[in-house]
């Protein structure tokens, strides 16, 4: 089973020399190659876990089933690259980030990375029970600021975050909706090589989806490369320069928003 790996198949040489020229004088830092998911889920629709293999659930066909959740899925993402990453719900968008990044392994193919991708969100690192203010600093040692640099960044973070009055409570007090905003402000305190936003834009006013689309194209324009996967048609048009429409696991299309876009609403 592939998963991402650091430098490995991206020197540029040879790589998606079908494509256009222009893409040649671009470094590319993810490769998907000819990528498979497959997984089994009981019969509940609850995926199958290792503690099942010895279950008699487990051993009639009937108790479960396999999804094939991405099914040969190749593409190039170039550095300075913003993709919007659309289609319906389960069609395997979020599996695809998800094998991008090394959560979910890949059933066949390969996923070769320049460096290792960045899922936005440090949920992992954040304590409800901790007031925000702390959190920005354990997210920021998650991300691997110093302390220096977490207090220099610390006024951006919450400002950009919109919830300074609620800095001081713990975070178990917050809404979802200001809790994404706050991950999403530590996430991206930082540049990231290559960077993947899921959904993270539906939350907030306007004026947080504003300065969430701005901070991903100043990561896009600062060299990085950025995937977005949104089911805003709008977020994905002034953010992104290419879109990839993923269809029951399989790449439609990916091209510009202003082809891919209308397609994908015409099939709808």
């Amino acid at each position: 089973m592939a998963e991402p790996t650091d430098d490995t198949g991206l020197d540029g040489t040879g790589l998606d020399s079908a494509g256009p020229t222009e893409e040649l004088t671009r470094r590319p830092v993810v490769e998907v190659v000819d990528v498979h998911v497959e997984y089994k889920v009981l019969a509940t629709g609850k995926r199958a876990t290792a503690a099942d293999a010895g279950r008699k659930l487990m051993q009639r066909s009937r108790s479960t089933r396999t999804v094939h959740a991405l099914k040969g899925v190749s593409f190039t993402a170039y550095e300075n690259d913003s993709i919007g990453v659309i289609g319906s719900n389960g069609s395997g968008k979020s599996t695809l980030m998800r094998a991008i990044v090394g959560l979910t392994p890949t059933s066949k193919g390969a996923i070769y990375a320049s460096s290792r991708p960045s899922m936005l969100g440090v949920g992992a690192a954040l304590i409800k029970d901790l007031s925000g203010e702390r959190n920005v600093i354990l997210g920021g040692l998650a991300l691997g600021l110093s302390r220096d640099e977490i207090e220099a960044k610390y006024d951006e973070i919450v400002e950009f975050s919109g919830i300074r009055d609620f800095i001081d409570l713990p975070m178990r007090t917050y809404s979802s909706g200001m809790t994404a905003r706050l991950k999403f402000a530590i996430a991206t305190a930082r540049d990231h090589e290559i960077l993947i936003v899921d959904e993270a834009l539906a939350v907030g006013d306007k004026g947080f989806r504003d300065r969430s689309e701005a901070r991903i194209r100043e990561i896009r324009d600062n060299a990085g490369t950025v995937f977005l996967v949104s089911h805003s048609m709008r977020s994905i048009r002034d953010t992104c320069n290419r879109v990839i429409w993923i269809n029951k696991g399989v790449l439609m299309m990916d091209g510009p928003p202003d082809e891919v876009i209308p397609a994908y609403e015409k099939s709808k």
